[in-house]
């Protein structure tokens, strides 16, 4: 059975961001798909930033403000089950230089979208596409950073941890398909042209949707941080098969011992205050 643990971060993000985005998305169909202020003459289809102006405001704040929070929380987690041996360490002061660097650009691009929802398009159209610009970049460039980290860590544990091979695949696509996105929305939105303004609003709901996968693929980095009766963290994993630490293997399936056989007592039998 797997503990509640930081992989809950990523997944209380990925589900508050489609539950907004449905809810939203839901809600301009149900009114009829009105016409918002907003929105440019003979736009037919709304963006994302057009429903959150009106009378979802409130859950366009809040539902942004819980996402990114919980993001950059398994962020930092990720980053200390690394510096801890609960995750594959990183081995070299560039990963560890990406690592950093991608939580910077994450809580930009984190600041990015709060102000984005705040300073809606209606009432502060250039503040709005300039904080668009922001989340947009700063979760690109986080990605990318985190792609570097990543390959780097992967290649070193490549036969213990293919996880992190895989992970790194997830989040190369994502960086490459929301980079494609974002220059053809860039390129609608900048344009004077009303025709390309319904194109626009498909590619942003599509650039929110896929954002869901990246925030998604942390679950799987956080899920081997997990310590359960029947599992090592992947870390500690790692440091036992180099002789770090004494553990045992039966089918496949790592099985973790007292740190210590040092005259155990009366706690003899007990690991952390579990049976054993």
């Amino acid at each position: 059975m797997w503990i509640i643990s930081f992989w809950i971060f990523p997944l209380v993000s990925a589900c508050m961001w489609v539950a907004m985005l449905i809810a939203m998305l839901v809600t301009w169909v149900q009114d009829g798909r009105p016409h918002y202020d907003s929105m440019d003459d003979g736009q037919t289809i709304a963006y994302i930033s057009d429903v959150g102006a009106q009378g979802l405001k409130p859950l366009f704040v809040a539902g942004s403000a819980v996402t990114v929070v919980f993001l950059d929380l398994a962020f930092l987690s990720e980053r200390w089950l690394r510096h801890s041996n609960q995750l594959a360490s990183n081995k070299g002061r560039l990963d560890k230089t990406c690592a950093i660097l991608s939580i910077f650009f994450a809580i930009a691009g984190a600041a990015g979208l709060i102000l984005l929802s705040v300073f809606d398009t209606l009432r502060h159209p250039k503040l709005h596409d300039g904080f668009i610009g922001l989340f947009i970049g700063g979760y690109v460039a986080s990605a990318i950073l985190v792609c570097i980290e990543y390959l780097r860590i992967g290649i070193f544990y490549r036969r213990e941890h293919r996880v992190l091979l895989a992970s790194f695949f997830i989040k190369l696509v994502f960086v490459i398909v929301e980079l494609a996105l974002a220059i053809g929305f860039g390129v609608c939105i900048g344009s004077n042209e009303s025709s390309k303004q319904n194109p626009g609003a498909v590619l942003e709901w599509t650039i929110a949707f896929a954002f869901t996968g990246y925030v998604i693929s942390f679950v799987v980095d956080l899920l081997p941080s997990v310590r359960t009766r029947n599992h090592v963290p992947q870390g500690e994993k790692y440091l036992m098969s180099q002789g770090g630490f004494s553990g045992t293997r039966e089918e496949g399936v790592s099985i973790e011992e007292p740190l210590t056989q040092d005259s155990m007592g009366p706690t003899t039998g007990f690991y952390r205050g579990q049976r054993v």
